[in-house]
């Protein structure tokens, strides 16, 4: 049980998208992971699928998310679940925004 403490300041922020997108996996197990995802001005998630089950909680900022055919615009407090195997993606509608994804099963592809 070596890795049950995941200290923010120690874990490595990875650039996605020059200047416009970073991640952070805050703490995983097998079957759980919780990631931090930065954006900046005119920054996009774009859209992608996933086997992965995933819900995002904004942290701060505002986006326009869309889930298979839904688009709904969410700030700070705000939460979206999306399924498994359903095209998502999310544009930032704000200056700077932070979403937290919890995934379930882990994203292996992020570590």
């Amino acid at each position: 049980m070596s890795d049950i403490f995941f200290k923010h300041k120690e874990i490595e922020l990875t650039e996605l998208v020059k200047g416009k997108n970073y991640r952070r996996v805050l703490a995983h197990s097998d079957s759980v992971m919780i990631v931090e995802v930065i954006f900046e001005k005119n920054a996009v998630g774009e859209p992608h699928t996933h086997e992965h089950e995933q819900i995002s909680y904004v942290q701060s900022g505002e986006f326009e998310y869309t889930v298979g055919d839904v688009t709904k615009t969410i700030t700070i407090g705000d939460s979206v679940y999306i399924p498994s195997n359903i095209i998502h993606g999310c544009k930032l509608l704000s200056d700077h925004g932070v979403l937290i994804d919890v995934f379930t099963p882990e994203r292996k592809d992020f570590l």
